[in-house]
């Protein structure tokens, strides 16, 4: 599997980017591929998926990790495939496709391409409370983080743990340092109580 990509943007097109590393042309399927017409010939860093059918091998690009984290969360839906997931990062700012699964708005989610009122339930089913960390890198910008802190948070999220209960232990030990695997020990103690 493929994390990311380091090369030169030597493609655009309605639906692709072509990334050059090293001379190899990566062509990388992505939600707004014009995204990164300021990014046109110059070094950029793409984070990846790779999916493996019978009849292709093709490659999601995404702008960063929290894109491509959801991306991942979309396409584990049933109805929900690669396309269609790019199509909804694409068509919203991710915050209010988060707000809507998190507070069951079917209305909402069916404004997206191919989603229909059977796949909005079922993304609200599979994903709802699942996605504290998608939004937080946009939050994340309007103040500074605790980025080891951020990580035990998602390491719990990864293990089941609901948003609302990890948004309980942030507010406690926001503020505090430590190392990620210290954050993950105090987070799990106070969940046990």
């Amino acid at each position: 599997m493929y994390e990311y990509l380091n090369g030169t943007l030597s493609k655009i097109t309605p639906t692709y980017v072509v990334v050059d590393v090293s001379g190899l042309g990566y062509l990388l399927h992505v939600a707004n591929p014009y995204a990164f017409s300021n990014l046109f010939n110059a070094e950029i860093k793409i984070y990846v998926h790779q999916v493996i059918r019978d009849d292709a091998h093709t490659l999601y690009g995404f702008t960063d990790e929290t894109e491509k984290r959801l991306f991942l969360q979309l396409i584990s839906v049933s109805g929900i495939g690669p396309k269609s997931a790019l199509a909804i990062i694409a068509a919203d700012d991710n915050v209010g496709l988060v707000t809507a699964i998190d507070s069951g708005d079917i209305k909402y989610l069916t404004k997206f391409p191919g989603v229909g009122k059977k796949t909005a339930s079922q993304m609200v089913l599979d994903l709802e409370g699942k996605f504290d960390n998608v939004a937080a890198p946009t939050q994340a910008a309007k103040a500074p983080t605790n980025a080891s802190l951020d990580d035990a948070l998602a390491a719990l999220s990864a293990l089941g743990y609901k948003a609302s209960e990890l948004k309980k232990v942030e507010t406690y030990l926001d503020g505090t340092t430590d190392t990620t695997e210290g954050f993950i020990k105090k987070a799990l103690k106070l969940m046990m109580k």
